[in-house]
C-alpha cells in the first residue's frame, strides 16, 4: 500500500503549493515513485480555471492526477452532517493515483482566516489515508504555538500523525515591511540576514520538537518574480507596447514622483518604473537606460496619460529594445498601494518559474531522511472511511440479492432506496406492496423496479412444505409452519434457505434473538465452524477495529473462545484487516491466575495450534492492546499489544458491554453484528439504526454471500 504524506500549512502565504510539488521532486530525484493528490480544490482569487496545483503537477512532472472534489461540494457535505461521504470519495479518487505509486504526496486545504473548515478537512482526511503529517510553515511570530497547535490537531490514542516540517520562505521580507510604501520605491524582495544563521535560528526555535525538521528553504526574489503580463492581467492594464510582455519579471518596484535629478539610481534592471504618463523627463530617462544595456522589466504610466507624439517618435529606438510598455486609469500611489496586495501566487502557466522553484525546494529537504521515511513499514490502519468505502466497492461487484423483512419500515425502505442509487445490493422488500410505496412517497422518493418488492400474503403459502421438510425432525407440522411464517422474518429466512436470495438483514424492529433464531434453525452452522459468533466493526476516529463476540455466545469455553478468535481473523481479513488478534483478559501475560484468564490463556494457544498463520498473543489487556505505550510497557516482546485490530472478549458481559460504552461514550459508529458461522449470510441490526447503519450492513452481507 501506498506511503501518504499529508502537507498542510501552518497558514496562509506558507507557499504550500510550491512545496508540494518541490517534495514530488525530491523523490523522482531518490528514484522513489510519487504520485499527487489534492482532495478539495480550493481556488486562488486569480484562477479562473481548474485547480493549480493538479494542473502544475501534471504539466511538470507528466503526473495525472483525479479532478479534486469542488470546495462547494465538500462543504454541502460537511454541512449536511454527511462527512463520511465525503472521506468515502476522498479514498476513492486517492486510490485512483496511489494504485501505481510508491508514495503519494496530498496537499491539504490552507487554514485562512476565510477558511475555518479548512483544519477540520485535513484531520478528517489524514485519518481517512491514514496519512503522515508534514507542516508547511514560515518564519514568523508565534509559529511555535501554530505548530503545537497542529501536533494537537493531529494527534490520537497512539501519539500524533505528525512527523516533520518544512519551513518556506526563510528570511524573506515580513509582510509589514512589504506593505509598507515609501514615496520613491516600493521593494518586492530583499534577502533579510545570512541563509546559515536563519536556519540555524529556525532549528533552536523548534528544538525539543517531537518531530524532524525536514528543510529550510531560503527566500529567493527571483522565484517570486511577476511577469509583466501577469502585472498587466492583476491591474486590467492597457497595453501600449508588448516587447517582452511574457518574459520581463519584475523583482523591484520604484515609484518616481521626485525629480529627475533625485530618481537616476532608480533604473536599474528587473525594475518596473511606475510614474505618470506625463512625466516625459522621467520616460526619456528610462528610455536612455535601455539604450545603455540595462534590462528594465518595465514601465507602467498611470493616470490616465500617455506620452505625447514627439517624445515616443524619440523614444522608438529604446521602445524597440522590448520594453513592455502599460497605461493605467489609476494614481500612481494608488496603483502602487494595489500592487502591494498583489497575490503572491506563480501564474499557473509560468511554467518556467514554477520549475526553478521546484528544484529549490527539492535542492533544501533533507533527502536521506525521506528516503528513509519512505521505507519505513508502518502497520497498515484501516481507517473508518477506506473501510466504508471498501465495503461499497465489493458489494457493488458482486450486487447479491438481499431479503429485507422489514420491508414497511421507514429506514429500511430509504437504506433500500440508497442501495439501488449506489448499486450496493439487489434489495427484496417484504410487505405490502401500496403500504411500501406510500411510505416512500413520505419520504421524497419513488422506488423503481430495481427494487423487488413482495406481499407476503401472496408467497407465504408456497413456502409451508419445504420448511416442514427442513424441520420435520423436530417435530415441525403443517400447522405449526404455516403460523411460524405469518413472521416476516421467518419467511425471508425460508427465501435464504431456499436459495431465492443471498442474503437477510433484520432487526431494526426486532431483538436480536428474535432476528437470529430461524436462522440457526434453518440455515445452520458451517461445517468447519464449531459455533454461530458475532463481531462488530468498530469506527474508531482513526481505524476500523473488529470486536467479537458481543452479542450471541455468554460463556464460551477455551475452544469455543478459540474458535470465535479464528472466525474474526477470517472475518476480519475478508473485509480488508490484516488481522492481528488480542484474546482480552483482565491480566496481560502471566500476571494473573485464576479460571477466567487460564481459559484465555488455552484458547491462545488452541488458536495458535489451529492457525500458526495468524499473527494472536494474550491474554492481554485492553490497554496494552490498543495503546502503544502501554503495550510496550506490559508486554514489550508482543507483536499484537499497542497494534492490535481483533479483539476478542473473554465472555458476552464483557463483550456487549464494551462495545455500547466504546460506542455511546466515544461516539463510535459501530456497524454490526455481522454473525459468521452460518451456512449463508443472516445480519442482525440494532433497533436503534440509522439509514446509514442498514446500508452498510446490507453491504456486509452482499460481501459475504459474494
Amino acid at each position: 500500500m501506498s506511503h501518504a504524506f499529508l502537507l498542510v500549512s501552518t497558514g496562509s502565504g506558507a507557499g504550500l503549493t510550491t512545496v508540494s510539488l518541490g517534495l514530488v521532486q525530491a523523490l523522482d530525484r531518490l528514484g522513489i515513485r510519487a504520485a499527487f493528490y489534492k482532495p478539495v480544490a480550493q481556488l486562488h482569487e486569480s484562477d479562473h480555471g481548474p485547480e493549480r496545483s493538479t494542473l502544475l503537477v501534471e504539466h511538470m512532472s507528466g503526473l495525472v492526477s483525479p479532478k479534486p472534489i469542488s470546495l462547494s461540494r465538500a462543504k454541502s457535505l460537511l454541512g449536511a452532517g454527511r462527512e463520511g461521504l465525503l472521506m468515502e470519495e476522498v479514498i476513492e479518487l486517492y486510490r485512483q493515483c496511489a494504485s501505481s505509486a510508491d508514495v503519494v504526496i496530498v496537499e491539504g486545504l490552507v487554514a485562512d482566516g476565510h477558511a475555518g473548515y479548512a483544519t477540520r478537512l485535513n484531520t478528517a482526511i489524514a485519518r481517512a489515508l491514514d496519512a503522515e503529517v508534514i507542516l508547511v510553515g514560515k518564519p514568523e511570530p508565534g509559529l511555535e504555538e501554530s505548530v503545537d497547535i497542529a501536533a494537537n490537531a493531529f494527534s490520537g490514542s497512539n501519539g500524533t500523525a505528525l512527523i516533520g516540517i518544512i519551513i518556506n520562505k526563510l528570511g524573506a521580507p515580513d509582510d509589514e515591511a512589504r506593505q509598507t510604501l515609501k514615496a520613491d520605491s516600493l521593494q518586492t524582495s530583499s534577502v533579510a540576514g545570512e541563509e546559515r544563521d536563519a536556519r540555524q535560528a529556525m532549528q533552536q526555535r523548534l528544538a525539543g520538537k517531537p518531530f524532524h525538521l525536514i528543510g529550510c528553504i531560503p527566500w529567493q526574489p527571483s522565484l517570486n518574480a511577476p511577469r509583466m503580463c501577469d502585472i498587466a492581467e492583476y491591474l486590467g492594464a492597457d497595453v501600449l507596447y508588448e516587447g517582452g510582455l511574457q518574459l520581463r519579471r519584475v523583482q523591484r518596484m520604484e515609484l518616481c514622483a521626485r525629480s529627475l535629478a533625485n530618481t537616476l539610481s532608480v533604473y536599474q534592471p528587473h525594475t518596473l518604473l511606475i510614474f505618470p504618463g506625463d512625466r516625459d523627463d522621467v520616460f526619456v530617462a528610462a528610455c536612455m537606460a535601455a539604450m545603455n544595456g540595462v534590462r528594465i522589466a518595465g514601465i507602467l504610466l498611470t493616470g490616465g496619460l500617455r506620452p505625447s507624439f514627439g517624445v515616443l517618435n524619440l523614444c522608438e529606438q529604446a521602445i524597440q529594445t522590448g520594453i513592455p510598455i502599460l497605461l493605467v486609469e489609476s494614481s500612481s500611489f494608488q496603483t502602487a498601494a494595489r500592487l502591494v496586495h498583489m497575490p503572491t501566487e506563480v501564474a499557473v502557466d509560468d511554467l518556467t518559474l514554477i520549475d526553478q522553484a521546484m528544484d529549490h525546494v527539492a535542492s533544501y529537504l533533507d533527502a536521506p531522511w525521506l528516503k528513509a521515511r519512505c521505507a519505513i513499514e508502518r502497520n497498515p490502519r484501516l481507517s473508518p472511511a477506506a473501510f466504508r468505502y471498501q465495503l461499497i466497492q465489493q458489494a457493488s461487484q458482486v450486487m447479491r440479492r438481499i431479503v429485507l423483512p422489514e420491508g414497511e419500515e421507514p429506514r429500511t425502505i430509504m437504506a433500500a432506496y440508497q442501495c439501488r442509487q449506489r448499486h450496493i445490493a439487489q434489495c427484496i422488500l417484504l410487505g405490502n406492496p401500496e403500504k411500501i410505496h406510500q411510505v416512500a412517497a413520505s419520504q421524497g422518493i419513488v422506488l423503481d423496479e430495481g427494487i423487488t418488492i413482495i406481499d407476503p400474503v401472496n408467497v407465504r403459502h408456497s413456502y409451508i412444505e419445504p420448511m416442514v421438510a427442513l424441520r420435520q425432525h423436530k417435530g415441525m407440522t403443517t400447522q405449526i409452519a404455516e403460523d411460524q411464517l405469518q413472521a416476516r422474518i421467518v419467511l425471508g429466512t425460508m427465501m435464504l434457505a431456499m436459495d431465492e436470495v443471498d442474503g437477510l438483514v433484520a432487526g431494526a424492529l426486532h431483538s436480536t434473538a428474535n432476528t437470529v433464531r430461524p436462522a440457526f434453525q434453518l440455515i445452520g452452522t458451517r461445517e468447519s465452524a464449531e459455533l454461530v459468533s458475532s463481531i462488530f466493526f468498530m469506527c474508531l476516529p482513526d481505524q476500523v477495529v473488529v470486536y467479537g463476540d458481543c452479542a450471541i455466545n455468554p460463556d464460551p469455553d477455551a475452544s469455543q473462545l478459540a474458535d470465535i478468535a479464528i472466525q474474526s481473523a477470517d472475518s476480519a481479513k475478508r473485509f480488508g484487516l490484516e488481522p492481528r488478534v488480542a484474546m482480552l483478559s483482565y491480566s496481560t501475560g502471566e500476571s494473573g491466575a485464576g479460571s477466567d484468564v487460564d481459559k484465555v490463556r488455552q484458547a491462545t494457544r488452541i488458536v495458535r495450534e489451529r492457525r500458526p498463520d495468524l499473527l494472536v498473543d494474550g491474554p492481554l489487556q485492553y490497554d496494552a492492546v490498543a495503546i502503544v505505550s502501554v503495550g510496550k510497557s506490559k508486554a514489550p516482546e508482543s507483536r499484537v499489544a499497542g497494534n492490535a485490530n481483533v479483539f476478542v472478549f473473554p465472555d458476552l458481559n464483557t463483550g456487549n458491554t464494551t462495545y455500547k460504552a466504546v460506542q455511546r461514550s466515544a461516539r463510535v459508529v459501530s456497524i454490526g453484528p455481522m454473525l459468521q458461522g452460518l451456512r449463508k449470510p443472516v445480519n442482525d441490526l440494532s433497533r436503534g439504526a440509522t439509514v446509514e447503519d442498514i446500508v452498510y450492513t446490507i453491504a456486509l452481507t452482499a460481501i459475504q454471500a459474494g
